[in-house]
């Protein structure tokens, strides 16, 4: 497959629960998917092509505050062809964090590791990206060329908006479109919050995990198109990266009918945004192999 053939998934999981308990999964509602994953199941899942591109590549995401669960996801990454980079995870108010990041670069597979993660959507404390202990780990993560990805829930913008703001020179992605509140259709204040975001160039955005912030019986396309047009416009094509946010999007109809929306999504897309979308700006981000662009029109 050619490179302007492919298709990059930027955010999906994987968990064994004989290695690692992953106490979220506990929580009411994650039934369907309180068992182990690994790379495979995305293999045999994702078999619907989004504008006739099959799945070429993958970012590997964190699931826990654990530095043994990012070792094993690194060494996951050195021995499976289809993971290009792994999001990883490292106590950012640790003194040692500049020391944990350095031996986890050196790790198996620590080649792959391209940002970090922590879970700021479950730290109640208001400013916790702006703590001082905080930033002086987002500085050693800055100072080792690695991004930030961002999680955070849509209440929790400001603290997003400040990092960009303080740390302009901090590759940034903002995972799930900061989990827009789809299910009570009241999206003024987070569109008004993801232009103030956008407006830092080094921020991007994945297209990913909207599903489950939807009903996740009945969404459709047009329940998903209100949050795409924000991000397309806010963005643009070249700044935002697809992800099946696989297993948990089993949660609200699975992969294949994710992709089969985004394909709807893409519609009246030209070639080279479609393309930015689905591989370009993720291969970019996260220093995957490069995959060309193509001429065409603009989005309509």
């Amino acid at each position: 497959m050619s490179d302007g053939q492919a298709l990059v998934d930027a955010h999906h999981h994987v968990w064994d629960l004989d290695v690692r308990p992953q106490p979220w999964l506990d929580e009411p509602g994650h039934e369907p998917i309180r068992r182990s994953f690994g790379s495979h199941t995305l293999r045999s899942a994702a078999t619907l092509p989004i504008a006739g591109r099959r799945l070429t590549s993958t970012v590997v995401v964190q699931c826990v505050t654990s530095v043994p669960e990012t070792r094993d996801l690194l060494a996951l990454a050195d021995n499976d062809p289809l993971i290009g980079a792994v999001v990883g995870w490292a106590d950012l108010t640790s003194p040692a964090i500049g020391d944990v990041l350095d031996d986890l670069r050196t790790a198996s597979g620590g080649r792959y590791l391209r940002t970090v993660r922590h879970i700021v959507q479950g730290e109640s404390e208001p400013q916790w990206l702006q703590r001082p202990d905080v930033e002086r780990g987002l500085r050693a993560v800055e100072e080792r060329g690695l991004g930030y990805d961002v999680l955070i829930r849509s209440h929790q913008f400001p603290q997003a908006i400040c990092l960009a703001e303080r740390f302009p020179e901090l590759p940034l992605v903002l995972d799930h479109a900061g989990k827009p509140p789809l299910a009570r259709r009241e999206l003024s204040d987070w569109a008004r919050q993801i232009r103030a975001l956008a407006g830092h160039a080094q921020v991007r955005c994945k297209v990913s995990g909207l599903v489950t912030e939807a009903d996740h019986e009945k969404w459709t396309v047009d329940d998903i198109r209100p949050v795409w047009d924000v991000l397309l416009s806010a963005f643009g094509p070249n700044r935002l990266m697809f992800g099946s946010d696989w297993p948990v999007c089993v949660l609200a109809g699975g992969g294949n009918r994710w992709a089969a929306a985004v394909e709807e999504l893409l519609d009246g897309c030209s070639r080279p945004e479609i393309h930015a979308v689905l591989a370009g700006t993720a291969t970019s981000f996260y220093h995957l192999t490069p995959a060309p662009t193509k001429e065409g029109t603009p989005c309509s």
